[in-house]
Parts: structure tokens; C-alpha cells; sequence
């Protein structure tokens, strides 16, 4: 049994609760409107401050770190390009919240090509295929839980009604995968049963850790941007990870960073309500409208 198997299987014994898997959020919820809230509302340029963090709660359950890492699809390769990786990610989540059926099909389609390339070889200790449905679905509640901290980071922490509501609309982010309405959990209380029974799953060994620490460091890029993003990218990354997973990744946060943590979305929170909506949400609508470009044109998605 590797070693990978051998962590999973001690993880599966220990059970773990929502303040070992969901990260703290404080003050109450700031009303801004009547309606009920839609995951749309979370499309802020603010949302992608966690997304180094999104990637290592995707990859730390195995069959996803181990076929990130292993990937031969050197085109999309997170760590080769970075940039190109970061705007078909962001277009997929924007097409995936703000997209049409047809648009979420050929977004579908275009991902297809790429993950037919993406599974273990014969014989691997860790088995994977960019089809599993079930790691796919983990993918997809990663991003979820991504949107739902970062919403309520800048504005406050849901009732039960309004996480209701957003949850609600948050199915395509699987569905425009393989992920099948019925597989998304039915309800928001539901999903925190899916996501705690999950996240046992999500061990990291040395390998997949190592591939997130060059992505933490940035060393897929040059030293003159690195240098003044590296600490900040590693502070907001551990800041969005809830224990079970700085645990996984093998770092630290004291009380002392939680407090900083919390005052700096205090005070982002603060200015975004300054910050007129349709500015805040432009990268996104601006993401769908080059997917519609490339379709009325023929060219590649990705």
C-alpha cells in the first residue's frame, strides 16, 4: 500500500467537523439587497484572492494532485503557464455561473480534450482519470466553498436563508463537467455532510506537497514578480485553508496571522462598497464575452 493509501486510510478513521474543514467568519451579514443572494453575486475581483488556495484543497485529495502534477498536457500545465491556466480557470468558473447552456456545453466540450489526456499509467500507485465524476464533484465543491468564503469574508457571514439561497445556484460548477444534477448535494445542510465526509479523503504526501510549494513560492515565474507577491500569495493561501488543510499542506498560522487575516477584509470589505458593482464583476462578464468571441469565430476555448 503507498503511502498516500496508507494516510487516506488512517484519515478515513478520524472524523472531522466543520471547524476543522470551513475556515472562521465573523461579523453578520451587511444587507445590501432585498433579493435573495445568487452565487453571481460572489463574481468580485476580490473572489480569485483565495485561488492558490482553491488549488491545494482540489489537489490534496489524491487522484486530483496526483493528475494535476503527472498532467502531459503541457499546454495547460499550471506551473508551465501560469498565465494561460489562470484565464482558462477564471473563464470556466464565469461561463459556469454566467454562461448559456450552449456556452456551458462548449466549455464542456473544450475541457474534454484536454482531460482525455489526463489519467494514471498502468500499475501507478495512485490511480486517476480526469473523468471520475466523484473527483470531479470535489473539484466543484472546492470552487463552491472558494466563493462562499470569499463572499461572506467581504460581507459578512450568511443566515441560513441567504446560504440557502446562494447554494441554490451553485450546481453548474459541476454540472458543466460531468458532475450530474443528483450527484450535487440537494441542500446547503447537505453539503456540509458531503464536504466533512469528503475532506478525510484529502491527505497530501510529499510529491503533490512539493508541487504546491513551488506554486506557493512562484517559481513558475520571473524572480522580478515574484519577489513582491510570493509573501502576500503565501499569506492569503494559508488564510483561506481551513486546518485540516494547513495541516495537509504542513504550514503555520498563528492567532496573530488569523487577526491580520480578519483586518484586512475588514478593511477590503469596507472599501468594496465604494466600488460600483458592474467594476467589480467586469473580469468575469468580460471572460464570458471573449468565450462568445472565440465561438462566433471558431477558435479554441483553450
Amino acid at each position: 500500500m503507498s503511502a498516500v493509501a496508507q494516510s487516506a486510510e488512517h484519515q478515513e478513521l478520524e472524523p472531522l467537523t466543520k471547524d476543522r474543514t470551513r475556515i472562521q467568519i465573523g461579523s453578520a451579514h451587511r444587507p445590501v439587497t432585498k433579493r435573495p443572494l445568487k452565487l453571481s453575486d460572489a463574481l468580485d475581483f476580490w473572489a480569485f484572492a483565495g485561488a492558490a488556495a482553491n488549488v491545494v484543497m482540489q489537489m490534496a485529495r489524491p487522484g486530483v494532485g496526483y493528475g494535476v502534477a503527472e498532467s502531459k498536457v503541457e499546454s495547460g500545465a499550471l506551473l508551465k503557464h501560469p498565465w494561460k491556466r489562470a484565464r482558462t480557470t477564471t473563464q470556466y468558473l464565469a461561463v459556469a455561473i454566467l454562461g448559456t447552456e450552449e456556452e456551458r456545453l462548449a466549455y464542456r466540450e473544450a475541457v474534454n480534450v484536454a482531460h482525455r489526456q489526463v489519467h494514471s499509467a498502468p500499475g501507478a500507485a495512485v490511480k486517476y482519470n480526469a473523468f471520475d465524476r466523484d473527483l470531479q464533484l470535489w473539484v466543484a465543491a472546492s470552487l463552491y466553498i472558494g466563493f462562499e468564503d470569499t463572499y461572506q469574508l467581504l460581507h459578512g457571514r450568511m443566515s441560513d436563508e441567504q446560504a440557502e439561497a446562494f447554494y441554490r445556484t451553485s450546481s453548474t460548477l459541476g454540472t458543466t463537467l460531468q458532475v450530474t444534477e443528483d450527484m450535487w448535494p440537494a441542500t446547503r445542510a447537505d453539503f456540509d455532510v458531503y464536504w466533512n465526509e469528503a475532506s478525510r479523503h484529502a491527505v497530501l504526501d510529499d510529491y503533490v506537497r512539493s508541487y504546491l510549494d513551488d506554486l506557493l513560492n512562484l517559481r513558475m515565474i520571473h524572480w522580478y514578480l515574484r519577489l513582491p507577491f510570493r509573501n502576500l500569495l503565501k499569506f492569503l493561501t494559508i488564510g483561506f485553508l481551513a486546518p485540516h488543510f494547513r495541516e495537509q499542506l504542513q504550514v503555520e498560522w498563528t492567532a496573530t496571522d488569523q487577526r491580520r487575516f480578519e483586518h484586512l477584509f475588514v478593511f477590503v470589505g469596507f472599501v468594496n462598497r465604494f466600488i460600483p458593482r458592474f467594476l467589480r464583476h467586469s473580469p468575469s462578464y468580460t471572460l464570458v464575452a471573449d468565450v462568445r468571441r472565440r465561438m462566433r469565430k471558431s477558435k479554441q476555448l483553450l
